[in-house]
């Protein structure tokens, strides 16, 4: 790659600087006179890039503007967003994604340097795999799904691979891991959204989804040959249909390195919000009590995080489970009902512990008296005015914590529960809010956004060439961010706000790579964990 010359470098969005090459350069390579005869500096790039970025209306026309810089030149990409973290992460990533997703088909431009394999061909998946990374220095991470279970928005087909995709431009923003050594893949298994079916310009297959023995065949080889090619590499599986998430995680977690972020990742978001709450309330986590509004992939891993920590904390399974009461589209999971997912199983209560019906969300509230509501439900609206009010009566400083997203998929909004709560509720929201003044304290809103700690996680990971990813790296990336918050101070976030995701997935990376050196499945030999980790931080700077 290194040795291209003419066109061929302008075209490759890893090595072309753009108005960048210096004259020596451009004679050197070739590309005298393909570009203006002005010299730009990357920092004067950057500056004339946000000031046409900033013409644009909406965030989805900001998101195409950015993709086209993604596929032109990559350290420019890198380099802007990352100067404009705060603004630009819910453009490049939730909640603006989800319209790349809705509109993929219909704005195909490029393939964005991402693996379509396809599950009618098994027998090219190798071939595949090293066609995409034949120009890679090596792979250490893969970001896969099949797009059955994209966010709150369901089944969008091939059309997902934009979650791979942003999802490792996050990762590099986030973490700084080096985007050379990464694959975005999609397993185009295709859909069971009959618009997308009968979508003339629908780009992925046009058949219902394979399932049973054919497709987990499929995942099956893939994994054989992705770990035959790419030793040591880590598989971070994302936005798959919930009958099937879990039972992947379970089924490879001891067999590769590998790790769920639906699952695993949004716990352990939520229990760095809940080590938050613990310490405002002044009641440890194993203390509270807790409903889950949503049974679905995201619910069962946020429950199974939390019920970790207090695990890790002295609570056996049995007291743990004790804990949380969980809620779907027929209220209560009651071991009485059919068709569980085994994550719902384990959590399942008895009906006869309860007098009253509790087939809805407020009768669950009232019967329960939770100090802990978690939204995974991408139900919108479904925390009335009704329910945050018995929360506040039950509870001093109630937690409410709508984490859906995108936006209009949230179960309430920071100002509908901090106005009905009079100030007293506790916010963590999964898309961005606004701060919120209510008498004289203006109340800042702590956004669950997974980029604040999967990146660091996964660096931690890859820098460690862990076997495997144990319970308690996991809990170190959770309790990784816990000094970035002051909250003592009235109106303070929960959680650390986005433009401090730098710092704090250094953070997280050392406490899991200390975590995996403790727990004997670090591979790689590391003596000083913080050099180890800036050492691995790859910088958008160019190179001569």
């Amino acid at each position: 790659m290194a040795n291209q010359k003419g066109k061929a470098i302008l075209n490759n969005p890893f090595l072309n600087k753009g108005t960048a090459f210096s004259l020596a350069e451009r004679t050197a390579l070739e590309i005298e006179g393909l570009l203006p005869s002005a010299v730009q500096t990357l920092e004067q790039q950057i500056e004339v890039t946000y000031a046409q970025l900033s013409q644009l209306d909406g965030r989805y026309a900001k998101n195409k503007f950015l993709m086209n810089l993604y596929n032109t030149n990559r350290i420019l990409y890198y380099a802007v967003v990352g100067e404009h973290v705060k603004e630009l992460l819910p453009v490049i990533y939730t909640p603006t994604i989800a319209d790349s997703v809705r509109e993929f088909s219909t704005d195909f431009v490029r393939p964005n340097d991402a693996v379509y394999l396809d599950v009618n061909h098994p027998e090219s998946i190798e071939a595949v795999l090293k066609n995409a990374s034949q120009e890679l220095e090596q792979v250490d991470l893969l970001v896969i799904t099949d797009g059955e279970g994209v966010l709150g928005i369901g089944d969008w087909g091939v059309q997902g691979v934009m979650i791979s995709v942003g999802k490792l431009a996050v990762y590099t923003v986030a973490a700084g891991m080096d985007p050379r050594r990464v694959l975005p893949i999609v397993i185009d298994n295709g859909t069971n959204r009959q618009e997308l079916l009968e979508d003339p310009n629908y780009l992925g297959n046009r058949q219902e989804r394979k399932t049973g023995q054919e497709y987990w065949d499929y995942i099956d080889q893939f994994v054989n040959v992705a770990k035959t090619l790419f030793p040591k590499v880590l598989f971070h599986w994302e936005d798959f249909g919930r009958g099937n998430a879990s039972v992947i995680l379970e089924k490879y977690r001891n067999e590769v390195t590998t790790f769920n972020d639906d699952i695993q990742g949004t716990g352990v978001m939520m229990s760095a919000a809940l080590n938050s709450v613990a310490e405002v309330t002044q009641k440890p986590v194993q203390e509270h009590t807790f409903v889950i509004f949503g049974a679905g992939t995201a619910g069962i891993g946020v429950t199974e995080q939390i019920k970790l920590e207090m695990t890790l904390n002295g609570l056996s399974e049995e007291e743990a489970n004790k804990r949380f009461f969980l809620v779907d589209r027929f209220g209560l999971v009651t071991n009485d009902q059919e068709n569980l997912t085994e994550g719902q199983k384990r959590f399942a209560r008895d009906k006869a512990e309860f007098d009253g019906s509790v087939e809805t969300l407020a009768e669950v509230i009232k019967a329960v008296k939770p100090s802990v509501l978690i939204g995974t439900s991408g139900q919108a609206g479904s925390f009335t005015k009704e329910i945050i009010e018995d929360m506040a009566s039950f509870n001093e400083r109630p937690a409410i914590l709508p984490i859906s997203n995108p936006t209009d998929l949230q179960e309430a909004t920071a100002e509908d529960i901090l106005t009905f709560t009079e100030g007293r509720g506790l916010v963590v929201t999964g898309s961005p809010s606004e701060p919120v003044t209510i008498g004289d304290v203006t109340y800042h809103i702590g956004q669950a956004n997974n980029a604040l700690l999967y990146p660091g996680l996964g660096l931690g990971i890859v820098i460690s060439k862990a076997s495997t990813v144990t319970d308690s790296m996991l809990s170190a990336a959770a309790h990784g961010i816990a000094n970035f918050q002051d909250l003592s101070k009235p109106g303070m976030a929960l959680l650390p706000p986005l433009d401090a995701v730098r710092p704090a997935s250094k953070a997280v990376a050392m406490a899991v790579v200390v975590a995996a050196i403790k727990d004997g499945v670090a591979t790689e030999e590391i003596k000083d964990v913080e050099q180890a980790v800036d050492n691995a931080v790859w910088k958008a700077t160019y190179q001569n």
